[in-house]
């Protein structure tokens, strides 16, 4: 063994680490399967309590809390018909109907055994592809890494929005976001309008708070409450947890399509969970014996969405941790995490910081681990979180928000900012625009000007640079062709006119 994957083994095995990754993961499974919450919201929500901690305490809670949250998301799914998550979406198909006929723990009993699988596999390919392609990356350019940034930033806008031009619009928002503050390259001000507090720019994370909780918390008090007499019900109908032999065998096929597919769903930017949890399901569905009875309760309809979101968290790991490209909007969040504590993603990772990029890796193992362990030990209990009154539980979000919006650098102008983006966050959803490419722009902003700006210094204002580079080109290509693909996708599911 690699004396680097020694070591990362070693300090992800750590008591501290493995305490956290533990925490991590109850708070997951808590945040996944309340309705409204969200894993990114969760995640928001315990950042400001990392920064005083160590680094790979910091990411080992946080990974904790990404698994979990995929895994509890299909609680609230199964349950109540209301999924905790947006990849829990397919699961509620023939997750409820189980729980409906009083099989509601051999329900949640297959959807947690299947998403343990699928996220074992994602590890398994997070460990053995991330190493090489850092590798292959080391070689890229200035100008080469532009163009990448470039593409990853494309294809974000591209899958997640359903117009293609509110997705491009909204990152174009970002981008001119992270142009306020000090030039790069200069030093001279942009857009502070001789604001003291602007000059360092929008902190990232003080966006994201305000982005996503803010209108999740208004959604949330006009939102109607869900049943808890309904859930009561249903969870003294639980019966054994455990799936039988003849389950584990009828999941086989579903779960290997939903790991295939949600890992290669995972390395894609902007693909994410409920796209790889509705196209394994399509599959599983086409492929069973039992396709006829999909949606009528069959344990192989839960098992392959569940096995498809939990397997895209490891492949959306790859490319934060080997290009520094976010491949959904949690990983966007662990990328700001790693900055805070002065840890850039990308290739150099493997090179500078090797044991704890490996760290990193098996903290990722361990959260799968204590997410089927603790789901087992104590579903009964954790599902009667459904049961709380929104009353008490969205004002103390709303408090936690605030604390974390001026905890970030001890400064209230911080929350003002936070509040900005939350009603810039409302406005974009009235208006139906995705807020996912403005989130990303600005992660992916400040590189994308920085190597820009590097590569026409370097070649007196060049630009076929960009063009000339074999590996800028297929980048630029890619661009192009996700953007044109996005086009003719949207202009197919307009409905044609009447004859």
């Amino acid at each position: 063994m690699d004396a680097e994957v020694y070591q990362g083994f070693l300090q992800a095995s750590l008591p501290t680490n493995l305490l956290a990754t533990c925490i991590g993961s109850l708070l997951g499974l808590v945040v996944g399967m309340i309705p409204g919450m969200t894993i990114s919201m969760g995640i928001i929500i315990v950042l400001p309590l990392t920064f005083v901690m160590d680094p790979g305490n910091s990411i080992a809670l946080l990974l904790g809390l990404y698994v979990g949250g995929m895994m509890g998301g299909s609680f609230s799914a199964i349950l109540l018909n209301i999924p905790g998550t947006p990849s829990a979406s397919a699961t509620a198909l023939d997750g409820y109907p189980m729980a409906a006929r009083g099989e509601a723990g051999r329900a949640l009993g297959i959807a947690i055994i299947a998403s343990f699988l699928g996220g074992l596999f994602s590890f398994l390919c997070l460990y053995l592809i991330a190493p090489l392609l850092a590798e292959v990356a080391l070689q890229f350019r200035s100008a080469d890494l532009f163009s990448l940034v470039f593409f990853g930033l494309t294809i974000i806008c591209s899958f997640a929005a359903r117009s293609i031009i509110k997705g491009l619009l909204s990152a174009v928002i970002g981008l001119a976001i992270v142009t306020i503050g000090l030039d790069p390259m200069v030093g001279t001000q942009r857009y502070t309008f001789d604001q003291v507090n602007l000059m360092s720019g929008v902190h990232f994370l003080t966006a994201l708070v305000g982005l996503f909780a803010i209108p999740q918390l208004i959604d949330n008090l006009v939102a109607p409450k869900a049943d808890a007499g309904e859930t009561g019900a249903i969870v003294r109908k639980f019966g054994s947890v455990l799936p039988s032999l003849a389950d584990l065998k009828a999941i086989r096929l579903p779960v290997s399509i939903g790991s295939l597919t949600g890992a290669f769903m995972g390395i894609l930017p902007g693909a994410g969970g409920p796209i790889a949890a509705f196209i394994s399901y399509d599959y599983s569905k086409k492929l069973s014996k039992k396709g006829a009875a999909f949606g009528d309760g069959v344990p192989e309809g839960i098992a392959a969405p569940e096995s498809a979101n939990n397997a895209v968290t490891g492949g959306a790991l790859i490319p934060m941790m080997t290009l520094g490209i976010p491949g959904d909007p949690v990983t966007a969040i662990l990328i700001g995490a790693l900055l805070v504590h002065g840890l850039a993603p990308g290739p150099l990772l493997f090179i500078e910081q090797g044991d704890f990029a490996y760290s990193i890796i098996f903290s990722f193992f361990w959260a799968n681990i204590f997410n089927l362990f603790i789901a087992l030990a104590s579903l009964r209990l954790l599902v009667k979180v459904l049961a709380l009154p929104r009353s008490l539980l969205m004002p103390s979000i709303a408090l936690l928000c605030v604390v974390g919006a001026y905890a970030l650098r001890n400064n209230f102008f911080d929350v003002y900012v936070m509040f900005f983006f939350g009603l810039l966050g409302l406005a974009m959803r009235w208006l139906d625009m995705p807020v996912v490419p403005l989130l990303l722009a600005l992660v992916l902003g400040k590189p994308l000007e920085e190597h820009l700006r590097a590569t026409l210094s370097s070649t007196q204002g060049d630009v076929m640079v960009f063009f000339t580079s074999p590996l800028s080109l297929l980048f630029l290509c890619m661009a192009v062709v996700s953007i044109i693909w996005s086009f003719a996708a949207e202009h197919r599911k307009r409905p044609k006119p009447s004859t």
